[in-house]
């Protein structure tokens, strides 16, 4: 289920780091699916799911807000955990981005294909380069 399996990736970002939705849904195997993504985490029930971890691929919240959080409420979490986020809800991705290393790719499955689309579009990885 794509749910479950973005709720794993999510899991796994470290304290103080983001993801973007596009590379998520390059983890789970499906290149180009971050709305997907964004409504599988909008549809979480999980709220101990770093969910505020994730942001769109230019650093920039988009959370649109339901009932239960705001675009606020994710910037101020990102700054509790020493990423400054401006107050039009940009933030450096390139510094703050979580690039998990080769091991990590391995475990969650990734193959060679996925892994160099990660490579070629992130810095991501070694696995991409042919080792």
């Amino acid at each position: 289920m794509v749910g479950d399996a973005v709720g794993k990736i999510v899991k796994q970002i470290p304290y103080g780091k983001v993801v973007s939705y596009s590379q998520i849904a390059s983890y789970i195997g499906i290149p180009g699916g971050a709305r997907i993504v964004g409504n599988s985490l909008r549809n979480m029930k999980d709220m101990s799911i770093p969910w505020w971890r994730v942001v769109n691929n230019q650093g920039r919240i988009s959370l649109k807000g339901n009932w239960n959080v705001t675009a606020g409420n994710q910037r101020e979490l990102l700054r509790k955990e020493g990423v400054p986020v401006d107050d039009n809800f940009n933030l450096d991705i390139v510094k703050y981005r979580f690039r998990p290393d080769e091991s990590l790719l391995k475990e969650w499955g990734l193959d060679k294909e996925i892994g160099l689309f990660l490579y070629k579009k992130y810095g991501i990885g070694e696995i991409a380069a042919g080792s």
